[in-house]
């Protein structure tokens, strides 16, 4: 900071040591950051978006086109891309779906409203207006174009994820996986306190196996294992199982580090060894001795307790990651032990701590063994096997069939879907542009710039599939008008529901079509990208200090 005082600093009006950018010319450069990361995923969007390989520095490959992912992996450095890749983030967290049209809107929301600051439009107006563009638009979505699931038939969960994986790499299958999405998700399902379903998307555990085509992938309920028995000796399967989950080492114990014994009779030697694999042992006989029939270790376990445990018929599995051992655990009714030691300063086992299960047993997918546990006493699982050509393959397919579970499980809890294919966007910007004309304040010219803004997903869904994006759009406009203008019991009100077909290039019943997404993904996407919008343009002025030079060794050179 040695230049702080610096008064003959050209780029800041203050003495500081680093540059400063205000102004208007700050408000363009995050602009121009934020359409830049638009442009690089908005050609992915949509049922037939083009895909990213992306190569980092190391070499590796990833070839995907789910919004979050491509900019996760982005080393984005200007401020403002890096707001524009968290909320991608956050989209992917919340809902699982929709990451690439928040981005979208974001940055287009950003650019309208640049042009109306360079209008002499006040920013604080423009953020006024954007919020209560946001709020209109959420309240018309839930009253006007969201339907409840229950109306439209079982039929309508298997159209809510084949939706959401049609512009991925799982949307060449047809329903297959969809339907399986939505089974898997069905057998997890769980109540909370107040009695309301849930459904926990980290109780389906996906499992990658090469080989085979992707049409030969499967589920079944409980949770899997990429791991064997430890015992080639142990039985393959055991019925209603004590399970304990331990997170500590049952190898022949060793003195801790610095830890020094003085003896002076040699015999004392064999029994000091002798003692230090008893240790071990006793904790074994006194798992058996508490009905322990499955043992799940985080970490290692010697052969020699391996053979007491498969001589008193229990089966162990060894090197469970952390997070599959809790979960285990947590649907088990069981807690994870990391020592054995009592409050006395004995050791005992906690006959609370274990956990239960129907069967856990071992099975052969492909060249490997897997430990499967069924019936879990808490709560139930999944475990969906994911069959590929390549690891390329099964990573995209596991992040595909993520993005359906996140989708079906928002429709299982809210109840509640929209028409996709651009319908709801167009239906805003309909409704915004005649609900702008109600207001005499500037305030009219901000929410008019938004409801544009909103157009910008079903263009961009056009010039993705190659389709003529202004006749597309103009004809969608006139029918979401007159379905507004209708009476709600009018033919004409069934228009609501129309959208793009993007294969065809014409406009179709997405309702009927089965093109349904999840109501909270589009309110918590306009939600999430007014903020991040707003949030940008609230900036005025950008300091950036310069690095503190470090003084030069004198010595280096030697």
């Amino acid at each position: 900071m040695s230049g702080i005082f610096d008064a003959n600093n050209q780029d800041s009006a203050l003495f500081i040591g680093g540059t400063r950018v205000s102004g208007q010319q700050v408000r363009s450069q995050n602009v121009m950051a934020a359409q830049s990361i638009a442009n690089v995923i908005k050609t992915s969007l949509g049922p037939v978006g083009l895909d990213k390989m992306l190569v980092d520095d190391v070499g590796d490959v990833t070839i995907s086109n789910d919004g979050a992912t491509i900019l996760q992996l982005l080393e984005v450095e200007h401020p403002a891309g890096k707001i524009l890749v968290k909320l991608a983030q956050q989209q992917d967290t919340e809902v699982g779906d929709g990451t690439t049209s928040v981005v979208v809107i974001a940055a287009e929301l950003l650019r309208r409203a640049n042009e109306l600051v360079k209008s002499h439009i006040h920013p604080a107006t423009v953020i006024a207006g954007y919020r209560l563009a946001c709020k209109e638009a959420n309240r018309f979505i839930a009253d006007q174009m969201a339907q409840k699931v229950d109306t439209l038939g079982a039929e309508a969960l298997v159209s809510v994820a084949m939706t959401t994986i049609s512009s991925k790499i799982l949307g060449t299958y047809g329903t297959f996986f969809a339907e399986m999405a939505v089974d898997a998700l069905k057998a997890v399902r769980s109540q909370d306190s107040r009695g309301k379903a849930r459904y926990a998307v980290g109780a389906v555990n996906i499992l990658k196996v090469k080989g085979s085509s992707a049409r030969e992938s499967s589920w079944f309920t409980g949770h899997a294992l990429y791991r064997p028995f430890t015992g080639a000796a142990m039985r393959r399967s055991v019925t209603s199982p004590r399970i304990a989950v331990i997170d500590f080492d049952i190898t022949k114990t060793r003195m801790k580090l610095g830890v020094h014994i003085v003896i002076d009779n040699p015999e004392s030697l064999e029994a000091i060894r002798k003692r230090e694999a008893d240790i071990s042992a006793e904790r074994v006989r006194m798992l058996l001795d508490a009905g322990v029939t499955a043992v799940f270790s985080t970490r290692g376990i010697d052969d020699v307790y391996v053979k007491m445990f498969a001589e008193a018929g229990a089966v162990t599995v060894t090197r469970v990651p952390k997070d599959d051992a809790r979960r285990i655990a947590r649907g088990c009714g069981a807690s994870v032990l990391t020592t054995l030691a009592t409050l006395d300063g004995d050791e005992a086992v906690d006959v609370g701590a274990l956990g239960s299960a129907e069967l856990v047993e071992q099975v052969r997918l492909s060249d490997d063994d897997v430990v499967v546990v069924r019936g879990a006493r808490e709560q139930h699982a999944a475990t969906v096997i994911l069959r590929g050509a390549n690891d390329y393959m099964l990573d995209e397919m596991e992040r595909s069939f993520h993005d359906s579970l996140c989708a079906v499980k928002r429709v299982l809890e809210s109840g509640s879907v929209v028409p996709g294919g651009g319908a709801v966007e167009v239906a805003l910007d309909i409704y915004l542009e005649s609900f702008a004309t109600t207001l005499g304040s500037r305030e009219q010219l901000a929410i008019v710039e938004f409801a544009n803004a909103l157009l910008s997903i079903p263009k961009q869904l056009a010039v993705n599939a190659a389709k003529d994006s202004i006749e597309l759009v103009a004809k969608l406009r006139a029918y979401h008008a007159a379905a507004q203008n209708a009476a709600p019991d009018a033919p004409r009100s069934h228009l609501k529901n129309y959208g793009l077909d993007l294969h065809e290039g014409k406009l179709r019943d997405n309702v009927k079509a089965g093109v349904l997404e999840p109501a909270m993904s589009k309110i918590k996407m306009l939600k999430s990208a007014t903020e991040a919008a707003i949030n940008i343009l609230r900036i005025d002025d950008m300091i950036k200090l310069v690095p503190e030079q470090q003084a030069e060794d004198p010595h280096a050179h030697m």
